[in-house]
């Protein structure tokens, strides 16, 4: 598999991501007990976690433990603190357009960190990404939430920052993706327990509808997704990762029209399409120049002759 093939599927398997975490906004909704956001989050990262770790007995050293931690907070912890807290007070739509400033931040943050040129083909991603979002996403007879909306601001900014740290940090030696994956997971679930623990009431009863609700956000939603998210930051640039993040709402846009029966237009049709054209135009090898050139050969070549 040469080098432009193994960033096609390296490509793939990270979207495939987005596309799960998509179905946190109906899962939430319909199947977890409601106003439990802080438990709910650390029940969905602490066992995924202590999975891995017990499974790939991987102990941290040095930097490491502080470096994970902090990743852990970053990427898992505050940031499904705030995505649970985003969906229990907005529609998931609503949700995933604030999510969807992360890409801006994380262009800001590489521009400053690895000094990556910002190039006019990021800029435009960046405004095709927000325009598309906002045309699935929003409708005119929803209400906004200022805790909500906080929420979503809050849970851009941390998963933005995580994102960008954990490509400048790298992995420790002879550790694998598994392996940090699970230490992640565990600092960030850690993280919420005792918050959880001071501010909400664990539900006395769990319904069989719960418990598969917080298995399928804790094993598919977290342990799964999360080593193919890491492994994409480990081979993909981090902008383009962070466009990726906004198939999300259009997975929650495509749930919401099959199980809730919520009606698709032909303008969020459009807006997705925007979302595609700006995961392509975060590529790196991505340039005005290249579209130009591209368009032109394809105006410039002759049709085939019929035999």
């Amino acid at each position: 598999m040469d080098n432009k093939s193994r960033q096609r599927f390296d490509l793939l398997i990270t979207a495939l991501v987005p596309l799960v975490w998509g179905s946190t906004y109906l899962v939430t909704t319909q199947f977890l007990p409601p106003g439990i956001p802080l438990t709910a989050a650390a029940l969905r990262a602490l066992p995924a976690g202590l999975i891995l770790v017990l499974l790939q007995r991987k102990m941290l050293q040095g930097h490491w433990w502080w470096r994970a931690a902090l990743l852990g907070v970053l990427n898992i912890g505050a940031f499904f603190y705030f995505l649970f807290l985003a969906a229990y007070h907005l529609p998931g739509g609503i949700a995933a357009l604030l999510m969807s400033i992360q890409p801006v931040i994380v262009l800001i943050y590489s521009a400053i960190l690895f000094r990556n040129p910002v190039r006019a083909t990021q800029i435009l991603a960046c405004l095709c990404a927000a325009l598309g979002v906002a045309l699935v996403a929003l409708r005119s007879d929803v209400m906004l939430n200022t805790q909500g909306v906080t929420a979503g601001l809050a849970g851009a900014f941390s998963m933005a920052t995580g994102m960008v740290l954990a490509k400048k940090f790298g992995r420790p030696d002879n550790m694998s993706l598994l392996a940090l994956t699970g230490w992640q997971l565990t600092f960030g679930g850690l993280a919420l327990v005792p918050f959880a623990l001071m501010t909400e009431s664990f539900p006395e009863t769990l319904t069989l509808r719960n418990i598969g609700g917080l298995s399928y956000l804790s094993l598919l939603g977290a342990l799964v997704t999360y080593a193919l998210w890491f492994r994409g930051i480990a081979r993909l640039p981090a902008l383009t990762v962070s466009f990726l993040s906004l198939l999300s709402p259009l997975t929650a846009a495509i749930l919401g029209a099959i199980f809730l029966g919520q009606t698709l237009t032909w303008i969020q049709f459009g807006g997705g399409m925007l979302v595609l054209v700006s995961v392509y135009l975060s590529q790196p090898q991505v340039s005005f120049f290249g579209l130009g050139s591209a368009f032109r050969k394809q105006l410039s070549s002759k049709p085939a002759q019929g035999g």
